[in-house]
């Protein structure tokens, strides 16, 4: 639904912006169809996306906007008519607002929004705006890779091919980091993969990429079924699997699939309660981390790596739509031959 709102003023150190590229994120989809039970477990766990999930909120969390506006106290280094992104929160004396998560606060889907000047990023190189606002979901991935420790020793497997999934991709191989298997259903998204730089991609309806990944681990002709093996003689390098899709029972299934001793890293959003079998893990002594969101550097970073060419980026944006076509939008982007990232375009 579209409609007119009142129009936005700057207060003390913030600018007002209008919005040249915003990211639908399956986190939007997810609040959508689970927005009450995302924000009842949020309330429970302290985490920041909390509002009234029966009023309106206009979302929006992946944006590059151009200044408008300055309040006072913003710095002189930041002028208007600048490029910049932001890590997506507005900062006010009664806390901290996630921007596209809010009910007072309009996210990226609109056309101006207010922001905190101290967070900004100026876009550099004449990078285009629809490319500058994939920062935020390219470093989603970044935090999953700086948070799994992984090395040149581990060899990992990337499960889902979805814009986290390719996310993740994309740091490892910026690391310099593989071999990076990556497995995905979708045809498309294959492909993508391999355009993020996995080194191989795999259908897993028709090769276990579980299979594939422990014979790259393990040196050649070892015999995997030997149960002298758990005495540590022989050794495979070291496993680690980044779980992107964010649907219950991928967990178990990866857990099945490890190998002893493996890092399984838990970045796909699941929505809904999900069943695993402990003595799975505690008979291979597996290691779950579950991770969220980015750190400011890494954000900064990543935007330094997409403006500098580090971090290719072009393909991932498969469509663009402007306000009237935003709920059209949410619905293609559930068929992943068609789309990994469309772009709202308030203005188009």
């Amino acid at each position: 639904m579209v409609e007119t709102a009142e129009d936005l003023a700057p207060s003390m150190g913030d600018v007002l912006v209008k919005t040249l590229a915003c990211g639908i994120c399956g986190s939007d989809l997810h609040a959508l169809k689970h927005g009450h039970e995302m924000v009842r477990n949020q309330k429970e766990t302290g985490g920041p996306l909390v509002y009234d999930a029966d009023r309106d909120l206009v979302m929006g969390h992946e944006f590059c906007v151009e200044i408008l506006d300055k309040g006072q106290g913003v710095d002189d280094d930041l002028r208007v008519g600048d490029v910049v992104c932001s890590f997506p929160i507005l900062l006010r004396p009664d806390g901290i607002h996630t921007i596209g998560y809010s009910n007072e606060y309009p996210g990226g889907y609109a056309e101006h929004m207010l922001l905190s000047s101290q967070l900004l990023l100026p876009v550099r190189n004449g990078l285009a705006p629809e490319l500058a606002a994939l920062t935020e979901p390219m470093a989603v991935g970044r935090h999953a890779v700086e948070k799994s420790h992984a090395t040149s020793d581990d060899v990992c497997l990337v499960v889902g091919c979805g814009p986290v999934g390719l996310a993740v991709i994309a740091a490892l191989k910026q690391k310099g980091l593989g071999p990076v298997f990556a497995a995905d259903f979708s045809p498309r998204r294959r492909q993508l993969a391999e355009v993020m730089g996995a080194d191989e991609v795999l259908d897993p309806a028709v090769t276990s990429p579980y299979e594939s990944w422990q014979q790259a681990a393990w040196p050649e002709g070892v015999d995997r079924d030997d149960p002298t093996l758990r005495l540590g003689t022989t050794k495979p390098k070291p496993g680690l699997i980044f779980e992107c899709v964010g649907i219950p029972g991928v967990i178990d299934q990866i857990m099945h699939g490890a190998m002893r001793d493996t890092r399984i890293v838990v970045v796909g959003v699941c929505m809904e309660s999900d069943n695993v079998r402990p003595l799975t893990g505690i008979g291979k002594e597996l290691n779950i981390q579950f991770v969220l969101g980015y750190t400011r550097e890494e954000f900064a970073d990543t935007l330094r790596g997409i403006s500098e060419g580090d971090l290719i980026v072009d393909q991932l944006v498969t469509g663009r739509v402007g306000l009237e076509g935003v709920a059209q939008a949410f619905q293609d982007l559930g068929d992943p031959e068609a789309h990994a990232k469309i772009m709202v375009e308030p203005w188009r």
